[in-house]
């Protein structure tokens, strides 16, 4: 959520800094401004909405300087009005702000009581008034930071300009990525400063990672790093490897589109990571975790991650028969979970930098657990504090909504089931090669799958006009009934809600009419003749209902529904993510149809990075 830019610049900033907003667009916003520094003012400019807004206010007033800062805001403290949006200044400093400043309260009846006037809703402005109060009083920009920083309880990621010192911007984190930005061949004497990489990708691949309490002054000259305690310390430069054109949608009409159309890619990319088509196994990263030891596994994560945790859970409990407990990350830490000591816990996050999953990372480090991280983003704040890394290599997700991130997510997932498995006892070398031998078959089945986009196409708009849709599925497509409603309700805004099949009659079944859609997910296989018992179930009341299977399942159960989507016939362990793809196409077509914003669906952060 949220998006932070700022550039020590050569040359006039704000267009760039526009640029770098528009390629953090996909993390989601309700308003945008930026503030640059010129001759001694502070120039604001700010509007509510999309970023389009901005560009016609800064079309009638443009905002010159060579320095700056700009923000995409998601709304937290107060609506989401062009007030409430950053940069938020006072006469001296203007500041940009991630994250939520939990003792704002107290912090802004002290400062009122001082006699400053707030001109906002936001937790953020009371930032800009304790660093301007210490530049009144004499401070430096760094003695400012040093005095305020510790006082901020919460999370932050901080871009912070002073109208007196306009060669220079502060920025500090604490549980909300940054990124230092170090220009290069015609951007050499310019330095950046951004919420991630994609967002500096345009400007440069050097790059380094703020850690978690680092605070940095940065001049032309380069990047002062500081450390929670004020020490001044090193932070590796590296290559971004950040794509320009990552952000672009070529020939597709959204980029969740691109992205669903991009899994036989990624899916195959990830899995060539994982195995080895020589001998047909598993080859996992170098760590140092002996997986024969492990007797309980944690998995957590929020969201489509948590799907994909679910899914995982059926195949670390089948081959491996091991214990698998599985949690929302929210609800993790605050019940109090009883962590045998040496267990492994397992987290899974596209962004790696989604608050309430990095929290848990700590708490079950903190009893004594083994870390493990499957994410999408390798240099990441939970890639970078596990034992245990397990990318993805789906490239960036422009999309709120993920899809490549899911299917790239059960592919790793499936592969580390099978290796411990394996490293247990649980699974000879024999069906180690039979697994791989289905896994290295999901790319050619996810293609197949997207053969049937003009199918789905044409049958959404008997989806669009409900006002509720069910969606039912038996063992591991329990969770993609749960994914595929979570889709349909992000992205069209139609209430959807997924059940276990044999759940449905108790309770749900009263919710059956006419007028309620019922997704069915159900491949041919050992539990298909139940999972057809709930749909006559269903139709016996009325029940429109839209079964995806294989050709033996439509043959067998497709009559009398309202419309069926073929999917290849596929081992029931790539069936996951060969299903992913219709029940994707299936909430993105129904959007189309309803005309909401595909990428950018209203109220949603790509990446939450607070609680």
């Amino acid at each position: 959520m949220c998006g932070i830019i700022g550039i020590v610049g050569q040359r006039t900033v704000a267009d760039r800094l526009v640029d770098g907003l528009r390629r953090m667009e996909y993390r989601g916003y309700d308003s945008a401004g930026l503030c640059t520094i010129d001759n001694g003012t502070l120039i604001r400019r700010r509007a509510e909405g999309r970023l389009s807004n901005l560009l016609a206010v800064l079309e009638d007033q443009p905002a010159t300087g060579n320095v700056g800062i700009a923000h995409t805001r998601w709304a937290t403290h107060g609506a989401p009005t062009a007030s409430n949006a950053h940069p938020h200044a006072t006469e001296h400093v203007a500041i940009v702000h991630n994250g939520i400043i939990e003792n704002f309260k107290e912090l802004r009846d002290e400062l009122r009581a001082d006699g400053r006037k707030f001109q906002s809703e936001t937790d953020s402005e009371v930032v800009a008034h304790l660093v301007s109060r210490r530049i009144e009083a004499g401070d430096t920009p760094e003695e400012a930071m040093r005095d305020v920083l510790p006082r901020l309880r919460g999370a932050f990621g901080l871009a912070i300009i002073f109208r007196d010192y306009p060669d220079l911007l502060v920025g500090a984190r604490l549980g909300s990525p940054l990124v230092v930005g170090y220009g290069t061949g015609e951007n050499s004497g310019e330095m950046y400063l951004g919420s991630d990489a994609l967002a500096l990708a345009p400007l440069t691949q050097q790059i380094a990672y703020l850690e978690e309490g680092d605070w940095t002054v940065i001049s032309r000259d380069g990047a002062q790093i500081f450390d929670v305690e004020n020490n001044p310390v090193e932070r590796e430069r590296r290559h971004s490897g950040a794509s320009a054109a990552a952000v672009e949608k070529g020939n597709y009409r959204h980029f969740m589109q691109k992205e669903i159309f991009e899994q036989p890619t990624v899916v195959a990319q990830t899995l060539s990571s994982y195995l080895r088509r020589a001998d047909n196994t598993v080859a996992l990263p170098q760590f140092d975790v002996d997986l024969s030891a492990i007797r309980r596994l944690t998995i957590v994560a929020c969201g489509t991650s948590y799907y994909a945790g679910m899914v995982a859970k059926y195949w670390f409990e089948h081959f491996a028969r091991l214990p698998v407990d599985i949690d929302v990350a929210s609800e993790f830490r605050y019940r109090d979970p009883v962590l045998e000591e040496g267990g492994l816990a397992l987290f899974i996050s596209q962004s790696g930098e989604t608050a309430d999953t990095l929290a848990a990372l700590r708490h079950c480090r903190q009893a004594g657990q083994k870390i493990a991280v499957v994410v999408n983003v390798p240099t990441s704040t939970m890639a970078r504090e596990a034992d245990l890394l397990l990318p993805t290599h789906a490239g960036p997700e422009i999309g709120v909504a993920s899809t490549k991130a899911f299917t790239c997510q059960l592919a790793v997932l499936a592969a580390l089931a099978a290796h411990m498995a394996v490293r247990k006892g649980r699974m000879s070398r024999e069906e180690e090669q039979e697994v791989v031998k289905h896994l290295l078959e999901a790319p050619a089945a996810l293609n197949a799958a997207l053969d049937h986009d003009d199918d789905i196409a044409a049958m959404a708009h008997l989806i669009a006009p409900a006002r509720d849709v069910l969606y039912l599925g038996r063992g591991p497509d329990y969770p993609l009934a749960l994914e595929g409603a979570l889709k349909l309700k992000e992205i069209s805004y139609i209430h959807a809600e997924g059940y276990a099949s044999g759940e449905m009659k108790h309770g749900p079944i009263a919710l059956i009419d006419e007028d309620v859609p019922v997704i069915v997910i159900a491949p041919s296989g050992p539990l298909f003749e139940k999972t057809v018992s709930n749909m006559e179930e269903v139709r016996a009341r009325g029940g429109q209902i839209v079964l995806i299977s294989d050709a033996k399942g439509l043959e067998q159960a497709g009559e009398g529904c309202m419309a069926t989507i073929e999917m290849p016939a596929v081992h029931p362990l790539i069936a996951p993510l060969v299903y992913a793809v219709p029940v994707q196409l299936l909430a993105y077509h129904v959007a189309v149809v309803k005309g909401t914003d595909v990428d950018q669906p209203r109220n949603l952060a790509k990446s939450v990075t607070v609680e």
